[in-house]
């Protein structure tokens, strides 16, 4: 292990141990800020957890967690960006799976899912929510991410650069590798990854849902990287 290594296992350490004694007061800070802000918490969670998932699938690819042109501060702000997007989402869906069942028949359907303690209705109306999002959202979401990777890339990774008109036609036309991006990041991992994760991810409490979703991103990082 280098040396970035065990500073990043000593911050991961830290942290934890922050969350994890009372006397901090970390947790409730987090939740507070969380019940309150929750697009400006879900920007900082999704900007930090799921640009660490970039770098950590950068490690196992190249063996560094940064190089030139890679663009974390660009990457930051994109995943900030998009983790509030899915935080709306998540809203959007919450409300309106539940209100889709009732339409089919389910009557019970928003009560169950809105009742604290688990049940298999709970898990069943968590499941129509996690494929009817993922379905509809994800691959639009995962392919503008896609876009904005290259778009980082092909300008230095620079938030200079990352301002810059992103030249979607050509990016779409040829520099996008389709056979992976449709054929396993979108046929595979929706299915196969994200079905059951966000399955899990609405069981949770409200205020860990969106932690949850961005910890996720970090685990899929690594997964591509595995992938590549």
């Amino acid at each position: 292990m280098k040396r970035a290594d065990w500073i990043l296992i000593a911050c991961v350490a830290v942290v934890a141990a922050l969350f994890a004694i009372p006397q901090t007061h970390c947790a409730e800070g987090f939740n507070w800020a969380t019940a309150h802000h929750p697009y400006i918490m879900a920007f900082f969670k999704f900007a930090i957890l799921a640009t660490l998932g970039e770098m950590l699938a950068l490690r196992i690819r190249e063996g560094v967690y940064n190089k030139p042109g890679f663009g974390v501060l660009p990457r930051m702000m994109v995943w900030g960006f998009l983790g509030m997007c899915i935080a709306m989402a998540m809203v959007i869906f919450k409300t309106g799976v539940p209100a889709f069942l009732g339409t089919l028949g389910w009557k019970s359907a928003a009560t169950v899912f809105a009742a604290p303690a688990f049940s298999w209705g709970k898990l069943g109306v968590a499941f129509a929510v996690s494929v009817l999002m993922n379905s509809i959202f994800a691959p639009v979401m995962m392919t503008f991410h896609k876009c904005t990777d290259i778009h980082i890339t092909d300008n230095g990774g620079t938030v200079r650069g990352l301002l810059r008109p992103m030249k979607m036609r050509e990016i779409f036309a040829h520099k996008v590798n389709w056979d992976m991006q449709w054929n396993f990041v979108i046929k595979k991992t929706i299915p196969l990854f994200w079905f059951p994760a966000h399955t899990i991810t609405f069981i949770l409490p409200a205020n860990l849902q969106v932690l949850f979703a961005a910890l996720l991103g970090v685990a899929l990082g690594l997964i591509l990287a595995i992938k590549k």
